[in-house]
C-alpha cells in the first residue's frame, strides 16, 4: 500500500505550446502523500513523464523500493496496492527478477503480454508505467479498491491516489479514474475487467441446487462448502505480507467471520492473530468484538473514544475520505479513530467490507422481493463501492499508514455471492417451511460455530451506530449549520444537500478541498 503520483506529457496545444513536464510539480502532490507511505519515497523522469512514489512496506520490505524497472531499464513503474495471485502469475513469465515485490509482477506482465493481460491480476491495484519509448500506462482495479484520480489541462495529464495531492490550481480539473480500465495516451480508456464478472465457474459449483432446495432452511451443505472454502481462500491470501496482519472487529458478522478464518491460519503459522476494536463506553460493538475475540483467542485490543474526540475528528476524517456523504462521514469517524489507534500496532489489517453487497445485508434490500430488481440492485452496489465504503476504508486507514483488504471483494468471491440465487437470498418468511431467515442467512449457515452464536444471529447494525458514532456527531453537526447557513450552502452543489447534517460534512470538505467540483468526483453528484 502507498502512494503514487505521475505525469505525462500527451499533446502540444493548438497554438504550438502545452505544459511540460514538471517534477516540482510532482514532489509537491508526492510531499502531500507522506501519510500513505512513510517509509520511503523515490522518483523517476523521463522526457515524457515523471512518477513518484510514497512507500508503505509490506512485501519486500528490504528490496521493494519504487520505481521498479525491467531488467533492461526500459519500463518504469509506481504501484499501490497487492497482487494476491502474483506467483502463479510470475511462473508464467520470464525474469530475471530485480526484487520479490508482487508488484514488480505487474510491469513484466504488461511488457510482455501487453496492457490486456491485467486482467490475470488478483488483488487491489493502481499502477503508473512510463516507457523510455514514449509510452504510458495508468491502471486501476476492477472493484476500484485501491484509488486513483486524475486531471488534465494543456496537454498535460496529472495522475494521484488522493485529490488533495492535486495542487488547488489543478483541483476543479480532478475526476475519478474509472476501476477496471487503462489508459494510455494512443488508446485512450479501455475496460481491461469488470467488478461483476461471470467465468461460469460459479455457476458450475451451484448446479444441482434444486428449485426446491433454494427455498430449503438450511440449504444443501455442498453449496454452503463452497461459500465457506472460497471465503476462506479469499481471507488466506490476503494474509500475504513480510508484516504482521491484523483484522478490524466490531464484534458484527462480517468482520468476525474475517477474524475466525484469519485466527485459524495464524494458529497453524504459531502466531496469534491481533484484533482491534473501537466504541463508546458501553457500546455494542465494543461488547461483541471483546466476546467474539475472547472466543477465538485473539489479542485484542480496544480504542474506547469520547464525544468531544469523535466531533473534534471531524474536519480530520472529512479532509480524509474526500467526501461530505453523511452516512460516510458518520461511520467514518469510528474507523479513523480505530485506524489511528491500530496503526500503532500493525500495518495491514483486513475488514468486512463488501458481504452486505453480496449477501444482501442492507435492511433496504428487504424493499426487493423481486428476485431480479434484487439481482440488479447487488450489482449495482458492488460496482459503486469504489466510490463509497471503499473510499471511505482506503482513506480513513492510509491516513495513518495502514494497509486494509478487503477478502469479501475478491473477484472470485463477488462471482459466487452473484451467482448465488437472489431467492436464497431473501430475508423474511421461508415460502417451504415457513420459518424465519435474517439477512445473510446463507453467510451464516455456511459457518455456523465458527463464531459465538449470539454473533452468528446478531442483526445488522452500521458501524457508526454500533460503534456509538452516529448518535455522538450527528446531532452536534445538526446544531452547527443555521437555516440561512443551509439556505445559502444547499445551492452551491446539483443536486442540492440533503439537510443541515449534510451541509455541516459540505463545509468542512470545502476547506480541506476548496477547488475540487463534486459533481466529477463524489458518488452522489458524479457520472462515474
Amino acid at each position: 500500500m502507498c502512494g503514487i503520483v505521475g505525469q505525462v506529457r500527451i499533446a502540444s496545444t493548438p497554438a504550438g505550446g502545452g505544459q511540460e513536464i514538471d517534477p516540482e510539480l510532482g514532489r509537491r502532490m508526492q510531499a502531500r502523500l507522506v501519510h500513505r507511505g512513510p517509509d520511503d519515497l523515490g522518483e523517476k523522469e523521463l522526457p515524457h513523464a515523471w512518477l513518484g512514489h510514497r512507500r508503505l512496506s509490506i512485501v519486500d520490505v528490504a528490496g521493494g523500493k519504487q520505481p521498479l524497472h525491467t531488467p533492461d531499464e526500459q519500463l518504469f513503474a509506481v504501484g499501490n496496492g497487492e497482487i494476491y495471485n502474483f506467483e502463479t502469475v510470475k511462473d508464467g513469465l520470464d525474469g530475471p527478477w530485480l526484487t520479490r515485490s508482487d508488484n514488480e509482477v505487474a510491469l513484466h506482465l504488461v511488457q510482455q503480454r501487453g496492457p490486456d493481460s491485467l486482467s490475470e491480476l488478483e488483488g487491489m491495484f493502481a499502477f503508473l508505467m512510463a516507457g523510455t519509448d514514449g509510452s504510458f500506462l495508468a491502471v486501476r482495479d476492477p472493484v476500484g479498491i485501491k484509488p486513483l484520480f486524475w486531471a488534465c489541462r494543456d496537454g498535460l495529464v496529472l495522475f494521484a491516489s488522493e485529490m488533495h495531492a492535486f495542487d488547488p490550481e489543478w483541483q476543479d480539473a480532478v475526476e475519478l479514474f474509472p476501476p477496471g480500465h487503462y489508459w494510455s495516451p494512443e488508446g485512450g480508456l479501455v475496460r481491461f475487467a469488470s467488478a461483476v464478472r461471470t467465468s461460469g465457474n460459479a455457476a458450475k459449483a451451484l448446479e444441482g441446487w434444486s428449485e426446491r432446495e433454494i427455498g430449503a432452511v438450511p440449504p444443501p451443505e455442498g453449496v454452503m462448502a463452497e461459500i465457506r472454502d472460497r471465503f476462506v481462500l479469499s481471507v488466506e491470501e490476503q494474509m500475504l505480507g513480510d508484516v504482521p496482519v491484523g483484522v478490524f472487529l466490531s464484534g458484527g458478522l462480517d468482520s468476525s467471520l474475517v477474524a475466525a478464518v484469519a485466527a485459524r491460519w495464524c494458529q497453524r503459522h504459531g502466531r496469534t492473530l491481533q484484533t482491534f476494536a473501537v466504541g463508546t463506553e458501553g457500546s455494542s460493538d465494543i461488547l461483541a468484538a471483546r466476546a467474539v475475540a475472547e472466543f477465538l483467542g485473539t489479542e485484542h485490543r480496544e480504542r474506547v473514544y469520547t464525544a468531544d474526540e469523535a466531533w473534534d475528528a471531524l474536519p480530520g476524517v472529512v479532509g480524509s475520505i474526500e467526501s461530505f456523504d453523511p452516512a460516510l462521514v458518520r461511520s467514518a469517524v469510528a474507523n479513523f479513530l480505530l485506524a489511528e489507534f491500530t496503526a500503532a500496532h500493525v500495518k495491514v489489517v483486513l475488514t468486512g467490507e463488501g458481504a452486505d453487497e453480496l449477501f444482501a445485508g442492507y435492511a433496504y434490500y428487504d424493499d426487493y422481493r423481486d428476485e431480479g430488481a434484487l439481482h440488479e440492485e447487488l450489482v449495482r452496489s458492488v460496482e459503486g463501492l469504489h466510490s463509497l465504503n471503499l473510499q471511505r476504508c482506503d482513506r480513513v486507514t492510509m491516513a495513518h499508514g495502514l494497509e486494509a483488504r478487503v477478502p469479501f471483494l475478491d473477484t472470485h468471491m463477488i462471482e459466487l455471492g452473484l451467482a448465488l440465487p437472489e431467492k436464497a437470498k431473501i430475508s423474511g418468511t421461508d415460502e417451504v417451511t415457513g420459518k424465519e431467515k435474517p439477512e445473510k442467512y446463507l453467510l451464516r449457515i455456511a459457518f455456523d460455530g465458527w463464531v459465538p452464536d449470539d454473533v452468528l444471529w446478531r442483526g445488522k447494525i452500521q458501524f457508526g451506530d454500533g460503534s456509538g458514532a452516529s448518535e455522538v456527531i450527528q446531532e452536534r453537526a445538526e446544531a452547527s449549520v443555521t437555516d440561512e447557513e443551509f439556505a445559502e450552502l444547499a445551492g452551491e452543489v446539483e443536486p442540492p444537500l440533503r439537510n443541515k447534517e449534510e451541509a455541516a460534512y459540505y463545509r468542512m470538505f470545502r476547506v480541506a478541498l476548496p477547488k475540487v467540483r463534486p459533481e466529477k468526483t463524489i458518488s452522489r453528484f458524479a457520472t462515474v
